[in-house]
């Protein structure tokens, strides 16, 4: 008798996890598939038929969504099954909701952009899982991470405000937000800096009511950072940044010290600074007020704001909603594509709807901070956090202000709003979680980098 057979591990020994990329390539295809049967609804919905361009849409989508799966199973193998499914899903429901406004917007077709857009964020999701082989490299660019961020913040002071704010880079028909760019890498500033000062942050210092304070030369320049980062923002009147940069510091401060103090301080920061904004800022005064009396236009003869439209559209989606297509959310205005697209997906998709994509971006959050999580390195740990905590909070701002329960503030939903820099920041986040969650699955167990094993030495404090 011929033959071979597997042998059971030796007791002790190091094992790896299954890759799994064949679950993933099941949802990425079911993600695909979903998107094209929404593109298929809206056409039969608004124009009674097929749209001719369905099978390129698909072909296009899939295609993209086939390239960035391969480069995954190619170079990592290990990675966390569910992120690219999710986001696939999430970029292909946000570009048939796009093109669903187009049909009622002949003049402002967005649609066509939005899939360039989309195209060019998997083509850098692709070359990060390729060429990043090790997350812990880009520790040694954590200064010009900082630099390169406060750069890309200032930059748009100099151009023209858009809509109040001076967040846009403006040439002709081409225009990028250099902010979205800047909140990943100040991650890696934050993560990198925190990771190698934080028994420093947590054990040294000065005590005051029971509350231990760091040495000024260890909090000085991640505070003077983010102060800067801020100053800039609120010269932009961008408001909605600035309290996603401030919850990002706050978060990654905390996950790296374990002191609730700082939550506490951050959330007592982040009042003070936006009632002073709120009260100073002509801008922000009045996004303030339109949350605080959203109907005051209709009682006063000028029909109804776009926050009240926003709630209307919600009112009308009901439980199940309206069916794609069949909704009025285009009465909202200019920023129904971008700032108020939940609100077409609250209509159209109902409560039902908007409970699955909520899902969604939880469980994309959740494996972002399960990658967390599994990570021995301190620095990728920090930074894992730091980039599921960036989506977590862009979600949080969207949300709560196109229902009213904060002001709005003005931001993308990721992958779903319109909005070039958006989306291919947000294909990067992707793709960095996926690599690191690669490092974190496909090390042996009993493995241990030498990160991790300084990380059990407490730093000691000469001053």
């Amino acid at each position: 008798m011929t033959g071979t057979s597997s042998a059971p591990p030796l007791p002790g020994a190091a094992t790896l996890p299954p890759r799994r990329r064949g679950v993933e390539l099941t949802l990425v295809v079911l993600a695909v598939v979903l998107s094209v049967f929404g593109y298929l609804v809206v056409g039969l919905t608004r124009e009674g038929a097929a749209p001719p361009d369905t099978l390129g849409y698909g072909a296009g989508l899939g295609g993209l969504a086939l390239l960035a799966h391969l480069a995954v199973r190619l170079c990592a193998p290990y990675a966390d099954p569910l992120p690219l499914p999710i986001a696939v899903l999430l970029n292909g429901v946000g570009l048939v909701l796009i093109h669903r406004l187009d049909l009622q917007t002949p003049g402002d077709r967005a649609a066509p952009a939005q899939l360039v857009w989309s195209t060019v964020g998997v083509g850098l999701f692709i070359l990060v899982v390729a060429l990043l082989r090790d997350h812990r490299a880009l520790r040694r660019l954590a200064y010009l991470s900082m630099v390169a961020a406060l750069v890309l913040m200032i930059v748009p002071i100099f151009f023209p405000s858009v809509n109040g704010a001076r967040i846009w880079i403006r040439a002709g028909d081409f225009s990028l937000q250099p902010g979205e760019f800047a909140k990943v890498l100040l991650a890696v500033f934050f993560a990198s800096y925190l990771a190698a000062n934080r028994n420093a942050l947590r054990f040294t210092g000065r005590l005051i009511w029971r509350v231990r304070l760091p040495s000024g030369r260890v909090l000085g320049p991640i505070v003077a950072v983010w102060l800067l980062s801020v100053g800039v923002l609120v010269l932009e009147r961008d408001l909605g940044t600035s309290l996603l940069f401030f919850g990002l510091f706050v978060i990654v401060l905390y996950v790296a010290t374990g002191r609730t103090g700082w939550i506490a301080v951050g959330l007592l920061l982040a009042a003070l600074g936006a009632f002073a904004v709120g009260s100073l800022e002509p801008h922000v005064h009045q996004r303030v007020e339109d949350w605080l009396h959203p109907f005051a236009t209709i009682e006063a003869g000028r029909g109804p704001s776009q926050l009240a439209q926003s709630l209307f559209a919600f009112a009308a989606g009901g439980v199940l909603g309206t069916g794609l297509g069949a909704g009025h959310s285009a009465l909202i205005g200019f920023a129904v594509k971008s700032d108020f697209i939940l609100a077409t997906a609250g209509e159209e998709l109902g409560l039902a709807g908007l409970t699955a994509l909520f899902l969604l971006y939880a469980l994309l959050v959740e494996r972002g901070y399960r990658t967390a999580l599994a990570l021995r390195d301190p620095f990728g740990r920090l930074l894992a956090t730091g980039l599921a905590s960036i989506v977590a909070l862009q979600v949080f701002v969207i949300a709560g202000g196109v229902t009213g329960l904060i002001p709005l503030t003005g931001m993308a939903m990721p992958f779903l709003a319109q909005g070039g820099s958006s989306v291919v920041t947000n294909w990067v986040i992707v793709a960095l979680l996926i690599r690191m969650s690669d490092s974190a699955r496909g090390l042996p167990p009993g493995a241990e980098p030498v990160e991790a094993r300084e990380a059990r030495t407490p730093e000691v404090d000469r001053t």
